[in-house]
């Protein structure tokens, strides 16, 4: 009878072990994504004709929007990548929401470019702001989908509900693209607040994956 226990303990174990893996290949192409973002995001920057500091400040607005979609790919990129750790079986549903994502994330080049070739006009600061927001939108439905795979977990399901941030961050994106017409200066703050609440990384995943 131990011995009985004993092996099923241990095909247990090495399931656990294999369940992880399953989500290792959706999490590398979207590592490749993201890095291919900040790449093409980083190549807009295009090098200065005048050799002075008047050049850099030129460059002062493209700079400005590079780091804001900086910091954010990176917030997606840690988030996501803490995110996943909790698939327990990967389907359909999860890779076309994960593709959903990517796509609205694989905008934010195109609309970083604009937002600073225009010096933060009202609408192409506004579209800034509806890509985040289609995007924040669709990492909620990708983790939510996470979650129905752990209906008994109530640990990590519990965790995962008190997301003030996922919960809060597509109002405030929806402000900044509503206050783009008013003044890029009001849509800059709400930018800034939202990376300001996701800068420090969420620890809820952590927490329940050192629990166990």
């Amino acid at each position: 009878m131990r011995s009985y226990c004993c092996l099923v303990s241990e095909e247990r174990r090495r399931k656990e072990e294999v369940k992880p893996l399953k989500a290792n290949r959706m999490e590398a192409f979207s590592d490749g994504v993201l890095a291919i973002i900040i790449t093409i995001m980083v190549l807009e920057l295009k090098i200065p004709e005048e050799h002075d500091w008047h050049a850099l400040v030129d460059l002062g607005p493209k700079m400005l929007s590079y780091i804001f979609s900086f910091v954010y790919v990176g917030i997606y990129w840690n988030n996501h990548h803490h995110l996943l750790h909790m698939v327990r079986t990967m389907n359909g549903r999860l890779m076309w929401l994960n593709l959903l994502l990517l796509f609205w994330l694989s905008l934010i080049p195109f609309t970083t470019a604009w937002m600073g070739e225009s010096h933060f006009s009202a609408t192409p600061t506004a579209l800034y702001g509806i890509i985040l927001l289609l995007a924040a939108i669709s990492y909620s439905l990708v983790q939510r989908t996470i979650m129905s795979q752990h209906s008994g977990d109530s640990r990590f399901v519990i965790a995962m509900g008190k997301d003030w941030k996922g919960k809060l961050s597509p109002f405030l994106y929806l402000i900044a693209a509503l206050t783009a017409y008013i003044s890029p200066w009001i849509s800059g703050f709400f930018f800034v607040l939202v990376a300001v609440i996701w800068f420090v990384p969420d620890k809820r995943i952590e927490h329940v994956l050192k629990g166990r």
